[in-house]
């Protein structure tokens, strides 16, 4: 009885299929991490923007209920209290968005100012937030602060910024 040699790989043959094999789980790996990638970096294009301003809201069709912050000023004349309710306007002089609030308001909260609210627009049409951030101006300078350079002669303000003494 004779043993038929093609019968029984080569083990050269044996070490080339492994490689193969090997090369093909690496490229199925790969091309799982990119594709976990790009989907991860596609989820995160609508939240790192810090605020939306009411024109891109108008300009969204967001399905009501989406979360997101809304930034802009307070309209003039827009701020009305109900006991604990606040609603207000936020503008950017291009489109305006009803806000309504329930809770305590920012120190630094008043019309004209810039806020920053998170919550999502209802069904109606309105912005119902759960929180609002104010923001201060640019020109806040504590008043410690403002009395030294005064003191040392260092003051270069025209009008004193917000805090400083008149």
């Amino acid at each position: 009885m004779t043993i038929d040699a093609s019968a029984f790989p080569s083990p050269r043959r044996r070490a080339s299929a492994r490689k193969r094999r090997r090369l093909a789980l690496l490229a199925l790996v790969g091309l799982a991490l990119a594709a976990a990638t790009a989907l991860i970096l596609n989820a995160f294009t609508d939240t790192l923007v810090f605020f939306r301003t009411p024109s891109e809201i108008a300009q969204r069709a967001d399905a009501p209920g989406t979360r997101m912050r809304l930034g802009g000023l307070v309209k003039q004349g827009s701020v009305a209290h109900e006991g604990t309710t606040v609603r207000f306007t936020v503008t950017d002089n291009r489109a305006d968005q009803a806000v309504v609030y329930v809770g305590m308001l920012p120190d630094l909260f008043r019309e004209g100012q810039g806020v920053v609210t998170e919550g999502a627009v209802g069904p109606d049409g309105v912005f119902k937030a759960d929180s609002v951030l104010a923001k201060h101006d640019e020109n806040y300078m504590p008043k410690d602060v403002a009395d030294r350079l005064k003191a040392q002669g260092e003051w270069r303000g025209g009008d004193a910024p917000a805090g400083a003494p008149k």
